[in-house]
């Protein structure tokens, strides 16, 4: 069931990667629904905050007709950065799965962990779930990257 979601999520991020965004995707599932997509989408919106998990929340807050997704599960392909993991909590997500670890940005325990603070809602998190599949579109991307000419 948790590799089914974070397939569709390692699309989304196929698509971001193909745009030219890093390779990020993340689905919002409410009772075996998806009820949230993004990718992310900051070169394409000039924002830094168009992230893949802020666009899935966004788009599950219209969905749902709520700010609050209390009952509902995020899988995304890279561990939450800060901002991500803050608009989480601030939702009261209450389940997380990510699939690879963020050494440089990661809020989940790469590089802190926000979810182990004393917030009123803290969601549960589980990582790994098809990491490698995660890290490989990354690392492909980037590896794209380096070998542009400037």
């Amino acid at each position: 069931m948790h590799e089914t979601y974070m397939r569709q999520a390692l699309l989304l991020a196929r698509e971001a990667a193909a745009s030219g965004e890093v390779p990020v995707g993340c689905v919002i599932v409410r009772e075996g629904v998806v009820v949230g997509r993004g990718r992310n989408r900051r070169e394409e919106k000039r924002s830094a905050l168009s992230h893949a998990e802020t666009e899935a929340i966004r788009q599950a807050n219209e969905a749902l007709g709520s700010w609050r997704l209390e009952d509902c599960a995020l899988y995304v392909t890279l561990e939450p950065c800060p901002m991500c993991a803050g608009a989480i909590l601030n939702a009261r997500i209450p389940r997380v799965y990510y699939g690879a670890r963020d050494p440089a940005m990661g809020a989940c325990g790469g590089v802190l962990n926000l979810f182990m603070e004393d917030f009123p809602h803290t969601p549960a998190l589980v990582g790994g779930i098809l990491e490698e599949e995660c890290r490989v579109a990354l690392g492909a991307f980037f590896r794209g990257l380096r070998r542009r000419p400037f």
